[in-house]
């Protein structure tokens, strides 16, 4: 399986940062926005204009705005946000995407209301191409300027995994594969709701401690809700699990992480969301997750909490302290 060239769904942080990581292994790559400035900044200066913009693009990466170009290139990479997949996969059905093209998802959200992970959006607009995910503890900002990563790429095909990891694998980037995608997606997806109740329990001052502890039980409960959504349990202990848990967390570049900060420092959520200038997943993740959760049934405090601060308008330390004064239990629970 021949990756010749790749389009690139969305032109932003993160498909401009996976172009730039490819581009030493692929001849030729197409970013595909919705921005005309975008565009024309990637092909006559070298540079995202909007992400990223100190990044100096390889003259093999070029961007556009027709959606329908992506029909001539072997592998499509989703890179657009959650809300966006399903259009796109649509419009990408209409333009006649040959069934041997294979689609990539790197969006971490799960849809709102349907509660459907990406790849089954991709599936449902597109049955007859194989899918493949790809997630891990892989900020953008690093990606861009060749630090070091390691990522996990979901398939059930082995042979499209295995091409998939040939062509990702590089100096400074080291996937490994899995058939696990239901697990990849949901820990991707759950993580960024803890991400936002670990800045805010940053804002709050509550130290680190509580952070830890925070972090810690969030790992239990992501593990609890993604095994009772479809996921295996071993894999929210690799990378798209634990492992993107503590980068969102923790990382400087975490957007929801930077969302929840600023709701602990006494900020609105529109003053957050208008702060931060990007989409931050966790927003709209949170109503959909807590939609998931309930319909599982599944025990889930943190993500409870995190929805009443956001959509209930709950005060962020009342809804913290409720954390710490519920019923004790043993700590496998």
């Amino acid at each position: 399986m021949n990756f010749r060239s790749v389009a690139i769904l969305g032109s932003g942080s993160f498909g401009t940062a996976i172009a730039k990581l490819l581009s030493p292994k692929v001849g030729e790559i197409l970013i595909i926005g919705r921005e005309e400035d975008v565009a024309r900044g990637i092909n006559s200066e070298r540079r995202n204009p909007r992400y990223l913009s100190s990044v100096v693009l390889p003259a093999n990466i070029t961007a556009g705005t027709d959606i329908a170009a992506a029909a001539a290139h072997p592998l499509v990479i989703f890179a657009v946000p959650t809300a966006a997949t399903r259009a796109c996969a649509e419009d990408l059905a209409k333009a006649g995407l040959p069934a041997s093209c294979v689609l990539l998802s790197c969006a971490k959200g799960i849809e709102k209301h349907t509660g459907d992970r990406m790849s089954q959006i991709l599936r449902a607009s597109l049955p007859s191409n194989p899918v493949a995910v790809l997630s891990g503890p892989n900020h953008a900002e690093e990606l861009a300027i060749g630090q070091p990563a390691c990522a996990v790429i979901g398939c059930e095909d082995a042979a499209v995994a295995d091409a998939l990891q040939e062509l990702f694998t590089l100096p400074q980037f080291r996937p490994y594969t899995s058939t696990d995608l239901a697990g990849i997606e949901l820990g991707g997806a759950i993580k960024n709701v803890y991400a936002i109740a670990a800045g805010i329990a940053h804002g709050l001052g509550l130290g680190d401690n509580a952070v830890a502890a925070l972090v810690t039980r969030a790992l239990a409960e992501m593990t609890r809700l993604g095994v009772a959504l479809g996921g295996r349990i071993e894999t929210f202990a690799g990378l798209s699990g634990v492992g993107d848990l503590l980068v969102t967390c923790f990382s400087e570049h975490s957007r929801n992480h930077r969302v929840g900060l600023a709701l602990g420092r006494g900020k609105s959520l529109e003053e957050a969301i208008g702060d931060l200038g990007m989409v931050a997943e966790g927003v709209p993740n949170t109503l959909s997750i807590f939609e998931a959760s309930q319909r599982a049934g599944a025990r889930t405090p943190i993500i409870d909490a995190v929805h009443s601060i956001l959509y209930q308008h709950k005060p962020a330390a009342e809804a913290m302290m409720e954390l710490l004064s519920r019923d004790t239990r043993t700590e496998s629970e």
